[in-house]
């Protein structure tokens, strides 16, 4: 690969500014000066929009800034980056964040884009899910020869999260459309877009969803719209946290969310958010499971996403309420009143996000049995394995 001294950083086609590496491997950034002038912080709390040089911690992000981490891929991205590294004879551990960033060009989640670009965006026109699909398994089995790591590299080579995925364009728009591993139940789609649905009808702000197929769960992109790109950032990104491990409170994302957006509604939004993942016991409640976009010059929450029953971090809330991974009623309720949030209304939101999920039970998978069962529970054993065993349980019921 080129070895790379800076890389130029764009959005929606201005210059934001430069990137290059001290000789410690931190990031160094500088604002470009008609950006200065004429755009907007890009990460507000570590980026403000100023003169000068910034330089980037070592923690969490292993030197780089957390706006522009989130542009990398983790989990399932980067084994098929690392592998489609491997491919090409270059040893993925030797290439440092600038090339990596190159490697994603213009082709990463948000509206970030890198210069210049190793590799260029790809017209990830819609493909056979199924195909994609098989190879997703083959990759997660270690057999990726015949050109599957180049195929899914170019459909996913920027995705985040554990679970296979690929970025695809629909006659409709862009979509993210996930596949199963090894550890989930055949029909982990349909269940993801059972709760999508339960989401919205719990007054939860999604993007659009749908079942491709009969059993590949999709989500429009909300980092798309019909003008282009929408710059986005994750809570990790936002506030340095590491997403990897418990780093937040809930109390902590409630005033972060206030100070950028500036807007009481859209704490409102989160509690709501909080709410339903503390009812339905979505646990892997991670920095990189809350985000913000920038729309006509405003900060706001996201739509909401991956919102599954899940066992976290050791059988706790990754992100804790009051401090408390395995929260009680009062604690949700002091989190709300530690940003200021009106004690009725949030009593209000609580007996609404409960009643819809109380009317809609039978769309709803219980982790208790597989928390039971698990001796140490983890992030990496989570939903999906829950889900499998729950269905087990209940059908040698029905069967007695």
């Amino acid at each position: 690969m080129t070895k790379l001294k800076k890389i130029e950083i764009f959005l929606q086609g201005a210059k934001v500014g430069s990137l290059a590496l001290t000789p410690e491997n931190l990031c160094a950034f500088e604002y470009d000066a008609d950006f200065l002038r004429t755009g907007v912080s890009i990460s507000p709390f570590y980026l403000p929009l100023k003169t000068g040089v910034f330089i980037a911690k070592m923690q969490p992000f292993g030197g780089n800034f957390g706006v522009f981490s989130d542009s990398l891929p983790d989990g399932w991205g980067n084994l098929l980056l690392d592998r489609y590294l491997t491919e090409k004879g270059i040893k993925p551990y030797q290439i440092n964040i600038l090339q990596r960033l190159s490697l994603i060009g213009n082709s990463g989640r948000g509206a970030l884009e890198y210069f210049p670009a190793e590799i260029h965006n790809w017209e990830n026109a819609a493909s056979d899910l199924h195909k994609l699909a098989n190879d997703a398994e083959r990759i997660l089995n270690a057999d990726y020869s015949d050109g599957a790591v180049d195929l899914l590299y170019q459909y996913a080579g920027s995705s985040g999260g554990a679970r296979p995925k690929v970025f695809v364009k629909m006659a409709d728009g862009e979509w993210l459309v996930k596949f199963r591993s090894s550890t989930d139940p055949e029909n982990v789609g349909k269940i993801e877009y059972n709760y999508s649905l339960l989401a919205k009808k719990c007054g939860i702000e999604m993007p659009e969803t749908r079942l491709f197929e009969g059993k590949y769960f999709g989500v429009r992109r909300f980092d798309r719209n019909e003008l282009g790109k929408v710059h986005t950032i994750s809570a990790a990104g936002l506030l340095n946290a590491d997403y990897r491990i418990p780093s937040l409170d809930y109390s902590v994302l409630f005033a972060a969310c206030l100070k950028l957006t500036r807007n009481m509604e859209e704490v409102y939004k989160l509690f709501r958010l909080m709410v339903f993942n503390i009812l339905i016991k979505n646990r892997d409640d991670h920095a990189k499971n809350f985000s913000f976009v920038l729309q006509n010059g405003e900060w706001r929450l996201s739509p909401a996403y991956d919102l599954l029953p899940s066992t976290g971090f050791n059988g706790f809330h990754t992100t804790t309420i009051n401090g408390q991974g395995e929260p009680k009623e009062k604690d949700i309720f002091a989190v709300a009143a530690s940003v200021g949030l009106a004690k009725r209304r949030t009593e209000e939101i609580f007996e609404e996000v409960k009643c819809c999920l109380n009317q809609n039970k039978k769309n709803q998978y219980s982790i208790d049995a597989i928390e039971k069962r698990l001796k140490t529970p983890s992030r990496t054993r989570n939903t999906y394995l829950a889900v499998k065993f729950f269905c087990k349980e209940k059908t040698k019921k029905k069967s007695k």
